[in-house]
């Protein structure tokens, strides 16, 4: 006789003694039900300031880069940094998706769909940094390798910038194709729970008629895998070419080859961070606290004590680097990070990214909804600081004294970096109400061997 303890001994990870039905009924809620009054405030801001980042892109276009704060020292600044915040914080939907689904773990499934969405809503703030960086967004298409008038000669393709548009256009179909995958039977089951003959018919071109017979089933597996296994070199390759920009470079506090591992681990750090964000805000938005319980959230903060960690001994090996190097212009560009006149940025990106997620070594802090929620946003502005301290510190102060400045950013580079964040919200405030935020048939499949139910046989 086996011992069937697997429910006493691991926590569940779906409460409340469900039933199959219960879980349609719980996920379809959002998309059928009306919208609660929290949501359409929450809704409104997020479209007000989408709609205000647009006007700040709009009067951009109009006027021309020199209404952001950069100048002759500092060409990269707040434009760049977004870039490299958003595209961090797309890559914690990939991995908790890829390299969970490879290694066969169950929790995921509760989180991977809502994590999905927000690298393909964040890949898409990312994108929008370089293109208006361009300054001539309408020849934004010259990146491409298009047949052209130029013969053989292209502009720049030598640019490290480059590699990012291939990277990131790679990433966002694979990711993409990969979310709507695995929507496909999610989005049948809505369909046939509609009412409405249009609100079917439209599910059902959305499911491409999926009908859930055993071919289909098998051939859905199929091809998760094999997303997954495409997916997973790219969460390292995505960060590691946008580490490049820099390392290539032969700026003091750029030019070093532990920026590619760095990079990557402060990704998936900053990443999970904002995935917690979203994650605490929705189960109560939408009442899905028996499905992203207490234990996802505790393993998701066990995720952020590791590459929290990786990230300080990141911060130190560079500083360790710089002081053996010997190069006194390495030794000074780490020296004015941490005295010069961006002191503070330092300081806070220290602070945020290498005090605060050591707090959930305590099991009463990780697993508190208040301390993970303060702390995830926490992460969140210590990574952006990372991102601003790399970028402008470092180029702030040049080889040549007098070309030495500072940078002082404008209400516009201020306006788009907030909008970015409205359109953000605002995609996936509309993603929560359209389509199942939880994989509901694939929580299907762990019901009886994960939730609360005992008398259920684990066979």
């Amino acid at each position: 006789m086996e011992n069937h303890s697997t429910a006493t001994v691991r926590q569940p990870l779906i409460l409340g003694n469900k039933t199959y039905h219960q879980i349609s009924e719980d996920i379809a809620r959002p998309i059928e039900g009306k919208a609660s009054k929290l949501f359409k405030v929450v809704f409104v801001i997020s479209v007000l300031l989408a709609l205000w980042g647009v006007g700040c892109f709009a009067y951009t276009i109009g006027t021309g880069i020199g209404v952001w704060g950069n100048n002759k020292s500092v060409g990269w600044a707040w434009d760049i940094t977004n870039f490299v915040w958003w595209v961090g914080i797309g890559h914690a939907g990939t991995l908790i998706s890829a390299v969970l689904l490879l290694f066969r773990q169950r929790w995921r499934m509760s989180i991977n769909r809502s994590a999905e969405a927000m690298t393909i809503f964040a890949v898409i703030c990312a994108a929008l940094f370089p293109v208006m960086h361009m300054g001539r967004v309408w020849v934004a298409y010259w990146v491409f390798p298009l047949p052209n008038q130029f013969g053989s000669l292209w502009v720049n393709f030598n640019s490290p910038l480059l590699w990012d548009v291939f990277a990131i256009s790679t990433y966002f179909t694979v990711s993409l194709v990969f979310w709507y995958t695995g929507l496909i039977p999610d989005f049948a089951t809505i369909r046939d729970r509609q009412m409405k003959p249009r609100m079917q018919r439209i599910y059902n071109i959305l499911s491409f008629g999926w009908s859930g017979s055993a071919k289909q089933w098998s051939r859905f597996e199929e091809v998760s895998l094999v997303l997954a296994g495409l997916s997973t070199p790219l969460v390292l390759s995505v960060h590691t070419i946008v580490s490049m920009d820099f390392a290539t470079s032969v700026i003091p506090g750029w030019h070093t080859t532990i920026f590619p591992p760095y990079f990557v681990a402060g990704a998936i750090f900053s990443g999970f961070a904002m995935v917690l964000t979203l994650l605490i805000i929705m189960r109560k938005v939408l009442n899905l606290e028996d499905y992203i319980t207490i234990q996802h959230i505790e393993l998701m903060n066990k995720i952020i004590i590791v590459t929290g960690s990786i990230v300080g001994v990141a911060y130190l090996t560079e500083l360790f680097t710089s002081w053996y190097s010997g190069v006194e212009y390495e030794q000074y560009a780490f020296l004015n990070r941490a005295t010069g006149p961006y002191w503070w940025s330092n300081w806070s990106m220290m602070t945020c990214n290498v005090i605060t997620p050591q707090l959930f070594w305590f099991k009463k802090i990780r697993t508190s909804l208040v301390a993970t929620f303060i702390i995830s946003i926490f992460v969140n502005i210590g990574m952006w600081f990372e991102r601003f301290v790399i970028i402008v510190t470092s180029l702030h102060r040049d080889y040549l004294p007098s070309s030495w400045t500072m940078f002082h950013p404008t209400f516009v580079d201020v306006g788009i970096f907030i909008g970015t964040i409205g359109i953000f919200f605002t995609c996936f405030l509309i993603f929560s109400r359209t389509f199942p935020v939880i994989a509901l048939s694939e929580l299907k499949t762990i019901l009886k061997t994960t939730s609360e139910n005992p008398k259920q046989p684990h066979h």
